[in-house]
């Protein structure tokens, strides 16, 4: 029985995004899922620890869930097992920055043990066994698809917006990393920026296009904290509180650069890892953003 309402709760949530994804704006409407608390007391935004890749479980206030990239392998698995219920079996939304295996190979194995509804990709292509088979799982489990364009904004229940930041325009035959869907996500008067590997070109678009409202109390620093990214502007005009290194620990890149930690730092902000911390779960109430 409890199989059968989870199934039924999940068409019905995928009708939703079917109906409401093709527009600009998308609202999400709340509704009651099998396993899944009606409603907790924060926004969660949990930057999982999966070695060198990104993953990041953001979960609404309502209960709705945005997976952002799964990794270089089957550690955001285990991760997700240790944040959500045995008997929530079901994800609302992916979004695949872009298809680099650090970032897309963990959910090929997302796919494969979660029901998903909707999957938000960037439309660079990269002719790779592993972005293949993401493809190819993505297309199996029957979810709408669509392509990430900056102006796209998610409700996730009524009260977290997901505003899409970039790419603007036809990306296709863009970099992979300069393709990366960046994302800022909005829980009453707090924000959490999530950059994929944006490049600093990107950022000075961003702070040209956004200004001051890419003021945020959580930054995902780019490209795992390379100095490809997270440039002083950058840096300066998102004024995090926190930002975050989603990186492995010795790993063969370096990552974090040096240069980048400092510019952080000279910006105000504490210094996150998960290559020391391991997944890092942040909090927010609407006024405030403090770390488990």
């Amino acid at each position: 029985m409890m199989r059968m309402l989870s199934n039924t709760m999940l068409r019905i949530r995928t009708f939703v995004l079917l109906v409401l994804a093709a527009i600009v704006v998308t609202a999400w409407v709340p509704m009651v899922a099998v396993g899944r608390p009606v409603h907790q007391q924060y926004l969660q935004v949990a930057f999982l620890d999966v070695g060198q890749g990104d993953a990041v479980l953001i979960t609404s206030p309502d209960g709705y869930e945005l997976l952002v990239d799964g990794g270089p392998d089957m550690a955001v698995v285990r991760e997700l097992a240790k944040k959500r219920s045995v008997f929530d079996r079901s994800i609302d939304m992916i979004i695949a920055t872009h298809p680099d295996t650090d970032h897309v190979a963990g959910l090929i194995d997302v796919l494969r043990q979660y029901r998903v509804g909707l999957i938000i990709e960037t439309a660079s292509l990269y002719d790779t066994a592993t972005a293949a088979a993401f493809q190819a799982a993505a297309v199996a489990e029957g979810a709408r698809i669509i392509t990430a364009q900056a102006g796209q904004e998610i409700l996730l229940g009524a009260s977290t917006t997901v505003r899409v930041l970039s790419p603007r325009g036809d990306s296709t035959n863009w970099e992979t990393n300069t393709a990366s869907v960046v994302v800022q996500v909005m829980y009453g008067d707090t924000e959490f920026i999530l950059t994929g590997d944006a490049s600093q070109g990107i950022e000075e678009y961003l702070v040209e296009k956004y200004g001051e409202t890419l003021e945020s109390e959580v930054l995902k620093l780019g490209h795992h904290g390379s100095d490809t990214s997270s440039s002083g502007l950058f840096l300066e005009t998102v004024s995090p509180q926190y930002a975050v290194v989603s990186a492995g620990k010795d790993n063969r890149y370096g990552h974090p650069h040096e240069e980048v930690l400092l510019r952080a730092g000279e910006a105000g902000a504490q210094i996150l890892s998960t290559a020391e911390d391991g997944t890092i779960t942040f909090y927010s109430d609407g006024a405030r953003v403090w770390v488990e």
